[in-house]
């Protein structure tokens, strides 16, 4: 057999994998799985395996240009409208909600809807792809995550999709849904490994400089607290809150703050909120640990009695409760870049350590 009948008999046995492109907004909701999906089909052809991955970037619509935020546009070579031949796997890839109106691509969704009905593709989201595949229909009754911050809108816009947005990524069927922008890495990476195994899926990982589980989950990135009007009670409260989280901070306290009665400060706050208040306390004192964990030197005992937070046991449990991950553990992942090894001397350091 000679090299051209080798090259032809391995293109046979490649998956087919179209990513789709939302938007152009974010580059890496699309350029992430296709680096994963090349580079793998860059080390299988090294590993003197007949298979591999024929990636193809195609636009959701028949327009095949699309714009970015970067000055330069994106052209693909195909819509995913022209595509007849099998398809293994298809990502849908970001979705800023102002590129394309639902009735823009609706004709799209049928087309997924018809891959769904009529093959055994597995289909992926990134980010805000997963209302694309929830508005197809194909996560009615399943498992889905999308960034934390759309989890509440994905909730309220498509009730029958079960949405937890702590995982990275993950399956349900041959459905695959991931979390925000780099998420998308992840998913690929597993979609790797499941087709080939660990070696290869961790060949890639390594030339990406990227985890092949990535450790942690997307609550440490989100936000515990929403941002409120300034006509909320809640905003009304933040001054004096965050000067006096460490003193017991029980619903009289507060109200006699405000000079409101207990019960009725209760009721507005809730209704106000969504939180109780003893909720709410909780949460911003754990937003004020991630500051001092973040941006300074301070010992972890000192931040949990600086924020109310008792003690290190107590500080601990907690930051589990609502991050998933230690207050040590948190501090190493989320401090400033610019006191990593290699990005700054000593002297400059001291510039974000506090006494």
């Amino acid at each position: 057999m000679n090299d051209d009948e080798s090259a032809l008999i391995r293109n046979q046995l490649k998956k087919k994998v179209v990513i789709v492109p939302m938007s152009g907004r974010t580059l890496l909701h699309f350029s992430g799985p296709v680096d994963v999906f090349t580079n793998a089909d860059k080390c299988l052809y090294l590993s003197g395996s007949k298979h591999g991955y024929d990636v193809v970037i195609a636009s959701p619509t028949l327009k095949k240009h699309i714009p970015t935020l970067a000055g330069a546009e994106l052209v693909c070579q195909q819509s995913a409208l022209e595509i007849t031949t099998p398809i293994d796997i298809v990502i849908v890839a970001g979705n800023d909600f102002q590129t394309l109106g639902k009735s823009e691509y609706a004709t799209f969704c049928n087309w997924l809807s018809a891959i769904n009905e009529k093959s055994n593709s597995r289909i992926g989201s990134v980010c805000g792809g997963a209302f694309v595949l929830a508005e197809a229909g194909l996560l009615n009754g399943k498992k889905a995550t999308t960034h934390w911050q759309l989890s509440d809108r994905l909730k309220k816009e498509y009730p029958f999709v079960e949405v937890n947005t702590n995982p990275f990524y993950m399956g349900d069927g041959r459905i695959y849904t991931s979390g925000g922008v780099s998420s998308g890495i992840d998913l690929a990476l597993a979609l790797v490994e499941e087709d080939h195994g660990k070696d290869i899926a961790i060949q890639v990982a390594r030339k990406l400089v990227f985890y092949l589980s990535r450790p942690g989950f997307q609550a440490q990135f989100g936000n515990l607290l929403p941002a409120y009007e300034s006509t909320n009670i809640a905003q009304k409260l933040y001054g004096w809150l965050n000067e006096n989280l460490a003193q017991p901070l029980d619903v009289t306290r507060m109200a006699e703050h405000l000079n409101m009665s207990p019960r009725n400060f209760t009721r507005v706050f809730h209704k106000q909120t969504g939180l109780p208040p003893a909720k709410f306390i909780e949460k911003l004192r754990v937003e004020m640990a991630r500051k001092y964990l973040e941006d300074t030197d301070v010992s972890i005992e000192s931040i949990a009695e600086k924020c109310g937070l008792n003690n290190l046991v107590s500080m601990r449990r907690t930051f589990l409760r609502h991050l998933m991950t230690t207050p040590s553990d948190y501090r190493r992942a989320f401090r400033t870049s610019l006191q990593s090894p290699g990005i700054n001397d000593s002297s400059q350091s001291n510039l974000y350590r506090t006494n």
